[in-house]
């Protein structure tokens, strides 16, 4: 096997914010109705995890579950874990019906950090960010990308499809340019 690499080299920007590409970073996407019986125990079987409420992100340790949408959840974990988690939940899942892929190689995540983080996301997506509260995943566009993102602390995760990521890199970068900040200092 190759070895795992990020999209864009772990590139970063620094202006008014920091921007960064996280990676490589695992990810699995787990299809199931959220009320299966057998979801809740795989989870914390395999990740100790919680299952997520709606529009939520959930941590335990180095694992993030986020629900995406009332019958997908994004798991992101390092690269390292993917394919055994893949295997401990399709087994923990046993017949239930549901599937259980790694979507590394499909993904990208970013870092924005800073003080004024939420400034770079206020020009790109259409999301009150004064209202978006711990522990809140949202799914919405940055610009013309789908994209879901969540607030972590000193900024925000930004998780977006690998062929855009250069993209996504640009306007954020370009968002982050000094002199554009949205409230003066």
């Amino acid at each position: 096997m190759s070895e795992a690499v990020s999209a864009l080299g772990n590139a970063s920007f620094e202006g008014f914010a920091t921007v960064r590409e996280l990676g490589p970073m695992g990810m699995i996407t787990l299809r199931a109705r959220h009320d299966l019986p057998a979801l809740t125990k795989a989870l914390q079987k395999v990740l100790k995890a919680e299952l997520p409420e709606r529009r939520r992100i959930v941590s335990a340790g180095e694992v993030r579950v986020g629900w995406m949408s009332p019958d997908e959840l994004l798991i992101l974990l390092p690269h390292a874990d993917v394919t055994a988690r893949v295997a401990a939940l399709t087994k923990a899942l046993g017949t239930a019906h549901a599937l259980v892929t790694d979507v590394s190689d499909a993904r990208c995540l970013f870092a924005i950090e800073g003080e004024r983080a939420a400034e770079v996301l206020m020009k790109l997506a259409p999301v009150d960010l004064a209202a978006l509260e711990p522990g809140e995943l949202r799914r919405t566009r940055v610009a013309q990308v789908a994209a879901a993102f969540w607030a972590e602390e000193g900024g925000f995760r930004l998780v977006a499809f690998r062929s855009v990521a250069a993209y996504v890199m640009g306007l954020l970068a370009h968002s982050a340019q000094p002199g554009s900040e949205l409230f003066p200092a």
